[in-house]
């Protein structure tokens, strides 16, 4: 029978077979037999606590020697006893060994699947709390959730779309134009964010693309985190593919859509975005924005933005 294992080895059955090993040395007449098998037990439990616990932690197992016991048995007069007695006493000391073997060998096992699991969760990009690793139990499984997953995927290529050329200076406006910009009126409603994009909205809504561009780009800067946040993005994309410039607008169709696939434009940015591909003749790119709104946005594919998803599939083929 061997005891030299690893610490998984600890099962009932050799627990089990430890101690029936022991009572028959209590059953063995001859004295010398017993002290020899005795002997033989206890060596065995002793490397396998060595090789459990490398170093000898005095918190599973005492040392030999110690200087108090050394002290005690100075002072404490000898008691006769018998060899039943002894091996008794021997037998009691090996069930406290394995009770102990066996606690921490529960513990250990528990701390490694604990690190198991925290280190499938790492790997998978998941999160585990520091308090994970005193218990084993797995965490469940996340359902996937039908939502856009924010990303375009672009076989072989960065997704990223290149940064808008720089614009060439614009001639000064004319006294005219000035003059019916002026004439659109800024709102004052006590919220300055909404009356920032409402103003912004109205320049578009007039064909000021370059003064909507503006207004738009400065509000969102002004105002990060407005609940039109989603809204200003999308409408300063169209300001830019109204302008003639597909290239400037999908950047902004992109970034709303990506930012946060959740908001209230971000299918619309999605679908301008697949426009803006076809303005520019990137065919592969606007199949997989309108392939990408379809999973992701199965309600508004069959509502709001119907007609705009099937007239944009009409006009490229994506098979």
């Amino acid at each position: 029978m061997k005891w030299m294992c690893a610490p998984k080895a600890l099962t009932p059955k050799i627990l089990t077979g430890a101690l029936g090993a022991a009572l028959v040395v209590v059953a063995t007449p001859a004295a010398a037999q017993s002290d020899a098998r005795m002997d033989r037990l206890e060596r065995q439990i002793s490397a396998l606590q060595r090789a459990v616990f490398p170093g000898g932690d005095e918190r599973f197992f005492e040392p030999e020697i110690r200087p108090e016991a050394r002290n005690q048995q100075q002072v404490t007069p000898q008691v006769t006893t018998t060899p039943l007695t002894d091996v008794l006493a021997r037998l009691d000391a090996i069930e406290g060994q394995l009770a102990r073997l066996t606690a921490a060998t529960e513990v250990n096992e528990n701390a490694l699947s604990a690190m198991e699991m925290r280190l499938a969760a790492l790997e998978t990009g998941g999160t585990v709390p520091r308090g994970s690793l005193a218990t084993a139990t797995p965490a469940p499984t996340p359902t996937p959730a039908s939502r856009p997953t924010g990303v375009i995927p672009v076989p072989d290529e960065s997704v990223e779309l290149p940064a808008p050329p720089p614009q060439p200076a614009q001639s000064t406006p004319s006294a005219a134009r000035v003059a019916a910009v002026e004439a659109i009126v800024k709102p004052v409603t006590g919220d300055r964010g909404d009356d920032e994009y409402t103003y912004g909205f109205r320049l578009w809504d007039a064909g000021f693309y370059p003064e909507a561009q503006q207004q738009l780009s400065l509000y969102l800067e002004q105002f990060p985190g407005h609940p039109l946040n989603s809204r200003g993005r999308n409408l300063l994309g169209r300001a830019f593919l109204d302008a003639g410039e597909p290239r400037a607008a999908a950047t902004h169709f992109f970034e709303n859509y990506q930012s946060d696939g959740q908001g209230e434009r971000a299918a619309d940015s999605l679908l301008y975005l697949a426009e803006s591909m076809i303005a520019l003749g990137d065919t592969r790119r606007a199949c997989i924005a309108l392939a990408e709104f379809g999973e992701g946005y199965p309600a508004l594919a069959v509502g709001r933005l119907q007609r705009m998803y099937e007239g944009l599939g009409a006009r490229v083929d994506c098979n």
